[in-house]
């Protein structure tokens, strides 16, 4: 199933589209939202279940905002220099355990939503991720063969960030990470039984129509199943969390001479079988 929002922002109803059809059907005789209740609450049994039943009717998106595919998450977990070609277009080593940072969860918008370059800002750069949504409470996980039955599904994430903010303004990721606007996702979650092998997905991200990120999740240093049995060890992880997986080479921060995104720049974000982000990025007022 596609899990996914429309309406203004702040406004946003939850609508459901089964696998292998194009109907659109509206989610909330069984929730009021994607939120974190819903996932702790068993909520895609129960949108299951729904959908078997016949209680649901169709919906139509035709001039509809899409919103993030889930409200707030409680949390934005990030894994940094994931990808071995990125660790190397940084000049990195490779990382012998998976490297943790925090996003702001109030970052999350729409996956068509405007991104903001924020004042004084002149080095924000681009991201596209693979984000897990986890499903229910994950605490201490014994092995990362438990992993999948903590995973609800997966979206795209563009996990944008200020490398000046981020790397020459007192060496703290978080404050690179965590501007308005910088987590558009979606623009829907696809559930975890979709998916078939979530480590052979290509993805790519254009600027203004030229390709600067195409990768696959194959290319991960820590594979998803991993990272999720890593971060419970660390913190627990809840209904609705998010884990960005990391990054593929080819960000802006890479390049020689680096390149940056500028207000009327257009990026297009996408993941196989996850759909498509398009983002126009605007200057803060």
């Amino acid at each position: 199933m596609k899990l996914l929002r429309h309406g203004a922002r702040g406004f946003e109803l939850p609508a459901v589209m089964i696998s292998g059809s194009n109907e659109l059907l509206d989610a909330s005789p069984v929730t009021s939202d994607f939120d974190v209740a819903f996932f702790a609450s068993d909520g895609i049994e129960r949108l299951r279940k729904a959908i078997a039943d016949n209680r649901l009717k169709s919906v139509s998106l035709q001039g509809k905002r899409l919103g993030a595919p889930m409200g707030r998450p409680g949390k934005v977990v990030c894994i940094g220099l994931n990808y071995r070609n990125h660790a190397k277009e940084s000049g990195m080593e490779i990382p012998l355990e998976p490297i943790i940072f925090m996003k702001a969860p109030n970052t999350v918008v729409g996956p068509n939503d405007d991104v903001v370059i924020p004042r004084a800002s002149t080095k924000t750069d681009w991201e596209v991720e693979l984000a897990v949504i986890i499903g229910k409470h994950a605490s201490y996980l014994s092995s990362e063969k438990e992993s999948p039955e903590y995973i609800a599904g997966y979206a795209i994430s563009n996990d944008v960030s200020e490398r000046e903010f981020q790397l020459e303004r007192g060496g703290q990721w978080d404050k690179g990470k965590s501007c308005p606007t910088f987590n558009p996702l979606g623009p829907w979650i696809v559930t975890a039984d979709d998916i078939t092998d979530v480590q052979q997905l290509e993805m790519s991200l254009d600027v203004n129509g030229k390709v600067m990120q195409s990768g696959n999740t194959s290319d991960m240093i820590f594979e998803v199943n991993h990272l999720v049995w890593y971060v419970s060890q660390f913190m627990e992880l809840e209904p609705g969390d998010i884990i960005n997986t990391g990054t593929p080479a080819g960000v802006g921060l890479g390049m020689k001479p680096p390149v940056y995104l500028r207000a009327g720049d257009q990026m297009r974000v996408h993941i196989q079988s996850l759909g498509e982000q398009r983002s126009r990025v605007i200057s803060a007022s």
